[in-house]
C-alpha cells in the first residue's frame, strides 16, 4: 500500500480496548487515503471512534491491527519514543483548549517545539511563524494577555513552525465565540492555499465541515459510505 501522491494512507485500521472484561471495539477496520495538501474534517457523534482515530493519525497512539503510513513511512507498529520522534517532524496540533504554558510568552510558546527538534534559528522561525497569524505585535505577550482567538493563533504558528507534514485540528473553535471562531478557520484556509499543508479538521460543526474539500463521517468505529 503506497500512493506518492497521498500524505496519509490507512487500511483496515482497527482499536480494541479492554475495560475490565469487555472489550470496546473503537475502530473497526477503517480504510482511507488523503492526498497531499488535502483539507479534510472528520465528523461523527460521541462514542464515533473519531476520537481513536485522530490520536493514532497524529502518532499518539498505535492501530491494534492494520496498516498507517505517514509520508510513505510505515508508523503502525513504532515504539513510544519513535511515535516522539514522528510527531514531533511530521504533525502539527492545534486543540480546543490552546494548549498554551502561561508562564511564557507568545513567542516563547511558538519556540518550544523547535527545542525539542534541536533547530537552528529559534527566534527568527518563530517570530516568521507569529507574522504569518497576525501576531507579529503580541510576541511578547503572555496567554492572559491575549483573546482566545489570539491564544488559537499562537498555538497555530506553534503548530506550523516545524513545517508539519499534516496539522490536526481538533476542534479549534469549541472554546471561541463565533467570529473569533470564523476568522481561525478562514486563517487556517488561507495557510493551507499558502503552504500546501495538509489540514485535517475533527469538527461537530456542519458549516465548518462544509468548507473543507471532504468530509470523512465516523459511526461506531466505521467510516460512513466505506470512503
Amino acid at each position: 500500500m503506497s500512493d506518492d501522491g497521498c500524505v496519509i494512507e490507512a487500511e483496515n485500521l482497527t482499536k480494541y480496548f479492554e475495560m475490565g472484561e469487555v472489550e470496546v471495539q473503537a475502530l473497526r477496520g477503517v480504510t482511507f487515503k488523503i492526498k497531499r495538501g488535502e483539507v479534510v474534517s472528520i465528523m461523527g457523534p460521541s462514542g464515533s471512534g473519531k476520537s481513536t482515530l485522530m490520536n493514532i493519525l497524529g502518532c499518539l497512539d498505535i492501530p491494534t491491527s492494520g496498516e498507517y503510513l505517514l509520508d510513505g513511512e510505515n508508523v503502525s507498529h513504532l515504539s513510544d519514543d519513535e511515535l516522539s520522534d514522528i510527531r514531533n517532524r511530521k504533525v502539527g496540533f492545534i486543540f480546543q483548549s490552546f494548549n498554551l504554558l502561561p508562564r511564557m510568552s507568545a513567542l516563547q510558546n511558538v519556540i518550544l517545539p523547535l527545542r525539542y527538534a534541536g533547530a537552528n534559528k529559534l527566534k527568527d522561525r518563530a517570530m516568521t511563524a507569529l507574522e504569518a497569524v497576525g501576531l507579529a505585535d503580541r510576541v511578547h505577550h503572555r496567554p492572559n494577555e491575549l483573546s482566545g482567538g489570539q491564544q488559537q493563533r499562537v498555538a497555530i504558528a506553534r503548530a506550523l513552525i516545524t513545517e508539519p507534514s499534516i496539522i490536526m485540528a481538533d476542534e479549534p473553535t469549541g472554546n471561541l465565540d463565533s467570529k473569533a471562531g470564523k476568522e481561525i478557520i478562514d486563517l487556517l484556509l488561507n495557510l493551507n492555499r499558502e503552504s500546501g499543508t495538509t489540514l485535517i479538521i475533527v469538527t461537530h460543526s456542519s458549516e465548518i465541515a462544509g468548507q473543507t474539500g471532504r468530509v470523512l463521517r465516523m459511526r461506531d468505529g466505521l467510516l460512513e459510505g466505506g470512503v
